[in-house]
């Protein structure tokens, strides 16, 4: 199933992709697509549902973020070797978990706003993992189970918050706007293999990121069950899982983002995503 949240900010209702692309509502079903409605016991009713009969939704509403009150919002730094060697970084022998802030979630097309005194706001593409199921200490062999789904993501950040003030990544990552996921949660059932999946971004119609999910450092297995041996996963954790080459900070000269720039970026059956570059306001 792909699960969708749709309308304006706040006022979102949940619905569901149907097997044409037809966006349909879930409201009359669920109260909404949170962390109460991602177990399996939740989707194997929602599952049941004759699709047909869900009143669709005309027009082209707002999407957006696909589930609501996420807890932790947990990031993954350097886990492509080839984005490594281009930020000119070692790798990892173990992953590199940093946080971004909950309140920069917003939903797939939202403008990205240039935080104030921004000089080096830059863009990457990412797979997103979506935990269903409380998970603690789970072993590589049983960590696809605890996630429900998967979501595209973009991990904005600015470059010079992150790395030249401080040791601590998270400054730089947790901007207002920083986090837009969607436009859907494909459940793991139709997303059988994250690990073969082509990802790319655009910047103003030029193809900055051009990658795969296979060239991962640490796959989708190993993250969950690592994080999990440091953290309790809760139902609607979401975690992401690292960029491939192309990022502006890999150009030379590095490349940022400036106002009325436009991003675009696809997973493979995850859908796409576009921003708008705007400039800071209160």
């Amino acid at each position: 199933m792909k699960l969708v949240r749709y309308g304006n900010p706040g006022k979102e209702k949940p619905g569901l992709i149907d097997a044409v692309g037809q966006l349909r509502d879930l409201s009359a079903v669920l109260p909404d697509i949170g962390p109460a409605q991602l177990g399996d016991a939740a989707l194997a009713k929602l599952r049941k549902l004759r699709t047909d009969k869900l009143p669709r939704v005309r027009g082209t509403p707002r999407i957006g973020c696909p589930v609501n009150r996420i807890g932790k919002f947990i990031a993954i730094g350097l886990n492509y070797s080839d984005h490594a060697a281009e930020a000119g970084m070692a790798i990892p022998k173990e992953p590199i978990i940093f946080m971004k802030a909950t309140s920069c979630i917003q939903g797939p097309n939202d403008p990205v706003m240039l935080p104030r005194g921004s000089l080096k706001t830059d863009w990457e593409v990412e797979l997103g993992i979506i935990i269903g199921t409380y998970a603690r200490y789970v072993s590589q062999k049983d960590a696809l189970n605890f996630v429900v789904g998967y979501c595209l993501a973009n991990d904005v950040s600015e470059r010079e918050f992150q790395l030249e003030r401080g040791p601590q990544w998270d400054k730089g990552k947790g901007c207002d706007t920083f986090g837009p996921l969607g436009p859907w949660l494909v459940t793991r059932d139709e997303f059988p293999d994250p690990q073969k999946r082509p990802m790319w971004l655009d910047l103003n119609g030029q193809r900055q990121q051009s990658g795969n999910t296979k060239t991962m450092i640490f796959g989708v297995a190993k993250l969950v069950s690592y994080v999990s041996q440091f953290m309790t996963l809760l139902p609607g954790d979401v975690i992401i899982t690292g960029t491939p080459p192309g990022v502006g900070m890999g150009h030379k000269p590095p490349l940022y983002l400036k106002e009325g720039d436009v991003m675009t970026l696809g997973i493979e059956g995850l859908g796409e995503q576009r921003q708008l570059v705007v400039p800071f306001k209160r």
